[in-house]
């Protein structure tokens, strides 16, 4: 990955995306990595969003099965003294 200063980086900032396509960019400032640019292809695979909870329970053998009974721990609870 290569490092480029802010202002480097905003000087030549066409050049800065052209790399990103090939690899990721490192932006610094102060001398402390402040930024990473990256081409969209990569971000896009990095965002993919994934499916929530309820797309997976809604694609799980059981959905919309009646039939299907939990069991309720009926164990007392226990004392906690204050």
């Amino acid at each position: 990955m290569q490092t480029w200063q802010m202002q480097e980086a905003k000087a030549r900032m066409s050049e800065l995306v052209k790399r990103a396509q090939a690899q990721p960019q490192d932006i610094t400032l102060h001398g402390k990595s402040v930024a990473v640019v990256i081409s969209r292809e990569t971000f896009d695979r990095l965002s993919h969003t994934q499916n929530s909870l309820v797309d997976f329970m809604q694609r799980s053998p059981l959905h919309g099965a009646d039939d299907v009974v939990f069991e309720r721990d009926q164990s007392p609870t226990r004392e906690i003294e204050f």
